[in-house]
């Protein structure tokens, strides 16, 4: 749905227009009112000066967005590389916990296997030590059942047990020193690589830093790009303004027009900037149109016009058809302010008109021209011009 334009806005475009109307007043005791002065042509080129200058600002900003924007991917980019980084430190982490974990019970179970076979061979020594009598183990070996060549089999089997499990015992211990090497190796490389994950973690804080930093920085240009697009809407507004005094006021040397037309022109002007709507305006005011204009308060064409001379004391149809027909037909060269000026698709056939506005003065009109629009002040100098009446009632 569109709505009017903003209820502030609204009154100050109507008191500029009130204002400057009055200068087409023509009504008795109204003939002296002062007419407001016409911006100058240095007034209109300062104006665009000002829009120039002002446009150019905004597509510096933009230009700065733009490359801030910029900025912040390459930022991000870095940010997104340093995080991934960081991901792949934790799972180095984790993995070098995993191996420490699995060195350190491979060395545990090396020390209890080592504890064990320690504890076997001094079993085995003193058991070997205490054979015989218990008083000399080599007269247990001389007087012991089997003689001397027993006991000397048997010493050979002791040796030979002894041999074996000493070297157990030494290979035990040398898997031992291999597992303390690995578990040094394995406590370094977790080491560095929760050193190295601390250093990605750094990295990671400083480029997301980074990141909001620039994004601080585009919201600040952001909001200057909005403060000097306003400004440039303001400039626009007031040139635009300009041109439309220029237009309007230059109806002064048509102040030959009967009252009735100078009414209807100020009334007229008090809409202008109200949303077109088709089907919309009456004696009263701006309307929801029908149709495409359902939604819209405000006027069509024939709309405006009527509401326009309604204020002057003349009932008009909300119609072209009948509009045209409302008054005698005016030559161009003789148009006043007020009358109805009619547009159709073959200017030379009246049955064809589309359009209508009313006359201010100048070549310019009053319009509510089409959907989308708003109404306002235009030139009547269209190929598609079929001619004009002054309405009558």
């Amino acid at each position: 749905m569109v709505s009017s334009p903003p209820h502030r806005a609204r009154q100050a475009i109507r008191r500029t227009v009130m204002s400057l109307s009055a200068a087409l007043a023509l009504a008795s005791g109204s003939g002296n009112a002062a007419a407001e002065p016409r911006p100058s042509g240095r007034d209109l080129a300062k104006s665009r000066e000002s829009v120039r200058e002002r446009a150019a600002a905004v597509g510096r900003i933009k230009a700065r967005l733009a490359e801030a924007g910029g900025e912040l991917q390459r930022l991000a980019d870095a940010a997104e590389v340093a995080v991934e980084r960081y991901n792949g430190e934790l799972v180095k982490v984790r993995q070098a916990r995993e191996a420490y974990e699995g060195t350190e019970r491979r060395l545990t179970k090396a020390e209890q296997n080592y504890e064990l076979t320690r504890d076997e061979a001094a079993v085995f020594a003193a058991a070997a030590y205490r054979t015989g009598t218990g008083i000399s183990p080599w007269a247990a070996a001389m007087t012991g059942p089997g003689g001397p060549q027993d006991a000397m089999d048997r010493a050979g089997l002791v040796e030979v047990l002894a041999h074996r499990q000493t070297g157990l015992v030494e290979r035990v211990h040398a898997a031992k020193v291999v597992s303390d090497m690995f578990r040094r190796q394995a406590r370094s490389a977790l080491g560095e690589r929760q050193a190295a994950a601390k250093r990605a973690e750094a990295a990671k804080r400083a480029a997301a830093d980074l990141v909001t930093a620039q994004q601080s920085q585009i919201r600040q240009i952001d909001a200057r790009k909005s403060v000097l697009t306003a400004r440039l809407g303001k400039a626009r507004a007031h040139a635009a303004r300009l041109r439309q005094v220029r237009a309007v006021s230059g109806a002064g040397a048509f102040r030959g027009g009967s009252g009735r037309g100078a009414i209807a022109v100020r009334a007229a002007l008090r809409w202008l900037g109200t949303p077109y709507s088709w089907g919309g305006g009456t004696a009263s005011g701006p309307s929801l149109g029908i149709g495409h204009g359902s939604g819209i308060r405000g006027f069509d064409c024939s709309g405006l016009a009527l509401n326009a001379w309604h204020r002057a004391g003349v009932r008009l149809d909300h119609w072209t058809g009948t509009q045209w027909t409302s008054g005698p037909h005016v030559p161009a060269g003789r148009l006043r302010p007020g009358d109805l000026v009619f547009f159709g698709t073959d200017p030379r056939d009246p049955s064809t008109i589309h359009h209508v506005g009313v006359y201010i003065g100048r070549g310019q009109m009053v319009e509510a021209p089409y959907t989308g629009a708003r109404v306002r002040v235009s030139s009547v100098g269209r190929p598609d011009f079929v001619g004009a009446t002054r309405p009558a009632g």
